[in-house]
This record gives C-alpha cells, structure tokens and sequence, in this order.
C-alpha cells in the first residue's frame, strides 16, 4: 500500500512540475507575442506622418485603426506630402500580412514612394517604378496602393491605382459617387507595369476620400455594400471638415465586423459650390 501511494504521489508531483512548467513557457510565449505586438505598433506609428498638408480651401485628414482586439497588426497606411512643384502628393495603402514584417515593408514603400513622386510627375509612371523598387528588395510581400497628385492651382487631382479599392466622393450641392478608375496590379508582384491615370477637377465644394478595405469588408458587410454605405455617409456630411468627415467614416467600418486594419484619407474642397462638373470621370 505504501509503494503504491508513493507512486500516486510521485505521478502528482510530475504532474504539477510538468504543468509548472508548461505555464511558465506560455507566459514567455504571451510576452514575447506582446513585445512583437508593441514593436510593430511602434513602426507603424513612427513611419505614418503626424500631420498633413493644407493649402487655403483644401483640407486634409486622415484616421487610422489597427485589426480589432489589437492583436494583429499590419501595413495599412496613409501618406500626404508637399511635391517640390508646389502640388500636393496623397497615398494610401495595404499591405499583405498583419505582423512586423508588414509594418516594415509598408515603411519601405512610403519612403521609395516619397523619393519617386518629387522626380515624376505623373501618378502611373510614380506607382511603376515603386513597383520596381520595391521588387528590386527582393521582398515576398505584395501591396495595394492609390497615388494621387492635386494641384492647388488648377485644382486638377490626378491619381492612378495599384490593385487598391476604389474611392468616394460627394459634392454639397447633393451629388456622389464611387469612382470608377482604372488600374494595374498590386506593387511587389510583376515588373514593368503600367498605371492608368485619371483625371479630375475639383472645382465645387465637397470631398474625395481614400480608404482600405477594412474599412468597407469584412464577416458583416460584402465590399461593393461596404463602398455604398461609406458613399451615403460622405454625401450626407460633405459640407463637414475634413477631421469630422475622417472620424464618421473610420467610425463606419465597425459596420463590417473590423476584423482588419482600416485607414481614410480625407481632401476636402472647401470651396464655394456653383454650376460645376462632376468631380468623378463619369
């Protein structure tokens, strides 16, 4: 009795050392995750710009939120800068993945895509050879991307798209849209390609805005509803500020379920409104 009580007690103890140490190794894996986690919040914090350009009647904002729970994070970004011309460049952007490498690699893209677009002008040829640079680092990630040049004194907006969603815009007098541009592949994917460019002017008063998918999909919402929804949205308030605009729109993409990153990118036209042109192509 006595040999089999030892064993009984000997299988407990192995037992408790053995859940010991399986506790102790799951608390190193949660705060090595964690740490993993605040360095990629850092990267992408440090490499998305503190604040926008603005020029009299043109206002910019934008807005952005991390997957939800906060657990993954990845490489949605947004970008606007001053072009040596005098124009205003606008960027916004996702990356494949949701960890540090895509944080990374979005850094890499922002910082090639400011380098081209103060030697090009043109919004094609400035998304093709970041596509090209970008496969130059011999990378294994892919992203999607809109490019977009206004110029505040023709106030003509040029932009092409890299495989990224499409765009909104809303004009105060009451009309809307989802535009309908044309495009090429995702950056990181195949050398040598071309990027339609389309042209707008923005000569009445309302707002164009840029946005990722996850503010417009996800387990609740399909992306053609979700891009429907946001467009009713910036009709509604185009008359707002830019920042109001930004907040009401990112507040949107809890409509999807917001399972993935979600960044907006706000130019409002702060003008007053008379007989114009639509500000979308048609």
């Amino acid at each position: 009795m006595n040999r089999r009580r030892t064993s009984r007690s000997a299988s407990a103890e192995e037992l408790l050392s053995t859940l010991q140490h399986l506790t102790a190794r799951a608390r190193e894996e949660v705060g090595l995750h964690q740490a993993r986690v605040e360095l990629a919040q850092a990267l992408q914090r440090k490499m998305l710009p503190a604040d926008l350009p603005a020029f009299p009647g043109v206002r910019t904002a934008a807005r952005y939120a991390p997957a939800r729970d906060g657990l993954d994070i990845g490489g949605d970004w947004y970008d606007g800068f001053l072009l040596p011309d005098g124009a205003l460049g606008l960027a916004i952007g996702d990356v494949q993945g949701h960890d540090v490498e895509a944080a990374a690699f979005m850094g890499q893209i922002r910082i090639a895509m400011r380098a081209v677009a103060s030697t090009v002008a043109d919004p094609g040829e400035v998304l093709s050879r970041t596509n090209d640079l970008i496969l130059s680092m011999d990378s294994s990630l892919f992203a999607t991307c809109s490019f977009f040049r206004f110029d505040p004194v023709t106030r003509e907006l040029s932009g092409a798209r890299a495989g990224h969603v499409a765009g909104v815009w809303a004009t105060s007098d009451g009309r809307s849209g989802i535009t309908s541009d044309a495009g090429g592949l995702p950056l990181g994917i195949q050398s040598g390609q071309s990027y339609p460019v389309t042209r707008r002017t923005l000569d009445v008063d309302g707002a164009f805005v840029l946005l990722t998918d996850g503010v417009i999909e996800g387990p609740s919402l399909s992306i053609g509803d979700g891009l429907e929804e946001v467009r009713r949205l910036v009709s509604a308030h185009a008359g707002a500020s830019a920042e109001e605009l930004a907040d009401r729109v990112l507040r949107a993409a809890g409509l999807t379920g917001h399972e993935d990153d979600a960044a907006v990118l706000v130019l409002r036209n702060e003008i007053p409104s008379r007989e114009a042109a639509s500000p979308d192509d048609g």
